[in-house]
């Protein structure tokens, strides 16, 4: 399963490239592969480039086990969702121009506007500005972990998480591409929010959608979901 999970990885970095979610060595990629083992993306490396081989994998605790790179320096944020969130178990972070605009301007994603983005994610909060990779983003993502499965980064970029890569990585292209809506909207000088009902419709298919999953415990064939 290791290797179809490598293989899933590289082309979620490679598909994210090709669609101008990132640039340059932004970004990371990380799936669990056993309850504490996850294989995360290297630091410094582009992720048009980026290959099997140069895969790292780290325990729960951080220690690297396997791979020649040092990992992400986003490292500590997918861990922190690991030990968090039982039912995820993969963890997408980018810089897409449109929602990480959002993030500039201060503003998270409604979930009560667009059906896909209620039903896909729901609500997109907005995180308030830490340093990447330092102990203060983590303690600024910890009030949202437990109930959200998309961030928006204050001045910097958004995360998705999924049962599945293939589940986070289809959250983070349908945030990029639901923010272009949104902000077209604006433009356009009116955005209309659906109605209660019809929201709180999308948000119970949203519900009975996460219940389906089995929870409390990590399960190898959704980790080797790839995209």
């Amino acid at each position: 399963m290791s290797d179809d999970v490598r293989r899933g990885i590289v082309r979620v970095c490679k598909r994210m490239y090709e669609r101008g979610l990132i640039a340059g060595p932004d970004g990371n990629v990380s799936v669990r592969i056993t309850y504490d083992h996850v294989l995360v993306t290297p630091q410094g490396f582009s992720k048009a480039t980026v290959e099997e081989h140069d895969l790292v994998l780290v325990t729960l605790d951080g220690k690297r086990v396997g791979g020649r790179h040092e990992p992400s320096s986003e490292l500590g944020m997918h861990l922190a969702v690991y030990r968090v969130r039982e039912d995820v178990n993969a963890v997408v972070h980018a810089h897409p121009p449109v929602a990480t605009a959002f993030a500039v301007a201060g503003l998270g994603l409604p979930g009560n506007i667009l059906p896909e983005l209620a039903v896909q994610m729901g609500d997109v909060p907005l995180v308030p500005y830490a340093t990447p990779g330092t102990p203060q983003l983590l303690e600024a993502l910890a009030p949202y972990l437990p109930n959200y499965d998309a961030f928006l980064l204050a001045n910097h970029g958004a995360t998705t998480l999924g049962c599945t890569l293939a589940e986070a990585h289809l959250r983070m292209e349908s945030l990029e591409h639901s923010a272009n809506i949104l902000l077209t909207a604006r433009l356009l000088g009116r955005v209309n929010p659906l109605g209660a009902e019809d929201a709180r419709v999308l948000e119970e298919t949203r519900r009975r959608a996460v219940a389906g999953r089995a929870t409390g415990e990590w399960r190898a064939a959704d980790a080797g979901s790839g995209a």
